[in-house]
């Protein structure tokens, strides 16, 4: 099945809303791998991640030649282009600090063993948690996040602390030495050039649903 993918060309930059739609792809062809489907059609493809065919088309010709007309995608080899185009070709160390209701649930969240990152580090403020263990990890003192950050030279850092402790925790792991930094705690924060963080604000989202869902009722 090797010549109906192609090996995928670096590109300097692509969209956002690009990165998130391959993203989809790959989810969506794992399954359809672990049904033992052995190709995909674009419009297999595009019906699960809510576009077209011409989408899904276009976003893959930014990284090469994919597929075969009338042939379509061989599953396999489009899972291994996406995860090396997406990064996930490789292991990724992340450190989360806090370790409390979200901080625990993320690090006992098997998935992220699965799609390539490794929790190696677990820290927080609270005496109670230090020396328990999440997924075989133990959390540690908030004290030795420089110190561990340099020796296990993680390259993500999960932010799960409270709104009002969320930008020295940012300055800490950037001081540190990371540059990419999922933030869980509801509020904005400032990084320097060259960092990238990322937001997941819950209530944000909620309250998109519920727009959503107010606005359908008024239809």
């Amino acid at each position: 099945m090797k010549d109906f993918t192609s090996t995928p060309s670096p590109v300097k930059h692509i969209a956002e809303p690009t990165v998130r739609r391959l993203s989809g792809y790959l989810r969506f062809l794992e399954a359809f791998d672990a049904e033992g489907h052995e190709t995909i059609s674009s419009g297999e493809l595009a019906r699960a991640g809510g576009t077209t065919s011409a989408q899904v088309r276009k976003d893959l010709s930014f990284f090469g030649s994919f597929g075969k007309r009338g042939l379509g995608y061989g599953v396999k080899d489009l899972i291994a282009s996406l995860r090396e185009i997406l990064g996930l070709d490789t292991r990724w160390p992340v450190v989360i600090v806090g370790a409390g209701k979200i901080g625990a649930a993320l690090a006992q969240y098997r998935g992220f063993g699965t799609h390539g990152f490794d929790v190696v580090g677990i820290y927080d403020t609270d005496p109670s948690r230090v020396g328990t263990h999440l997924n075989g990890v133990t959390v540690r003192a908030d004290g030795d996040l420089e110190g561990d950050i340099a020796a296990l030279t993680p390259r993500i850092a999960v932010l799960c602390v409270p709104g009002e402790a969320a930008q020295a925790a940012l300055d800490r792991v950037v001081g540190a030495g990371i540059r990419a930094v999922l933030n869980f705690a509801p509020t904005s924060l400032v990084a320097p050039e060259g960092v990238t963080v990322r937001a997941v604000n819950m209530a944000t989202e909620l309250e998109v649903l519920a727009y959503a869902l107010t606005n359908e009722s008024r239809d």
